[in-house]
């Protein structure tokens, strides 16, 4: 194993910085998906699970929607929430048992809402909730995906080590070329968000700049 006193925000510079890093590229049409931007990841003002990378994250979400609502593209945002019992959580709310953990994340609770900034299309975009890291796990994404013939998907949302990485990894196992886009992803500490932004741009998926994608998404016919 290799060693290094660099941060996790350095290596993925250099990562990022390095013209010969091969791509998948963006292919003909394109979903897009907004993983948890719900109020108790995105209002750190209110609840100690939330989080924050680049302040004009929703903002930025909100314009790359626009332009693949003008495209007649899906936008799919996901939301958690559970049962009161917790059961539909599984396993993996049985570590804590906190107000602020997972499970606890209750069906109409102010936690389970978008956040308000979020300019969702209830007539257009499709809204699921999911149970699990992957937006892929148990929801209709995959069907849906298959019956707008997309071929890219493009990520945002967070976290980005936990529901981001895995919505690429998966993004990728069924075989769609993937991009995160970068300022649209966050995380409660970079070191979690820089080392996955690596890992993510190395083996699995994409990273660029929202510039890039909307740029992108502005060109294609």
């Amino acid at each position: 194993m290799e060693l290094s006193n660099k941060t996790a925000r350095q290596l993925y510079q250099e990562v990022k910085a390095n013209p010969a890093r091969a791509k998948f590229g963006f292919g003909e049409k394109a979903a897009l998906v907004i993983i948890d931007a719900q109020k108790a990841y995105t209002r750190t003002d209110l609840y100690k699970s939330a989080y924050e990378t680049d302040h004009n994250q929703i903002q930025y979400i909100n314009e790359v929607a626009a332009l693949m609502r003008a495209k007649g593209w899906p936008v799919i945002w996901t939301y958690v929430a559970y049962m009161e019992s917790g059961e539909d959580c599984g396993v993996w709310g049985t570590r804590t048992n906190t107000p602020d953990s997972l499970q606890n994340i209750k069906f109409g609770s102010d936690r389970s809402k978008l956040d308000e900034r979020c300019q969702v299309d209830y007539v257009k975009d499709v809204v699921f909730c999911k149970k699990m890291p992957s937006p892929f796990h148990d929801t209709g994404l995959v069907s849906l995906l298959t019956f707008h013939k997309v071929d890219t998907v493009l990520i945002t949302g967070g976290s980005t080590s936990g529901c981001v990485r895995a919505c690429g990894v998966d993004s990728l196992s069924h075989g769609y070329r993937t991009t995160i886009i970068e300022e649209c992803v966050a995380d409660k500490h970079e070191s979690y968000h820089f080392a996955n932004l690596t890992d993510l741009a190395l083996k699995y998926t994409d990273v660029e700049s929202v510039e890039t994608v909307k740029a992108w998404l502005r060109g294609k016919n």
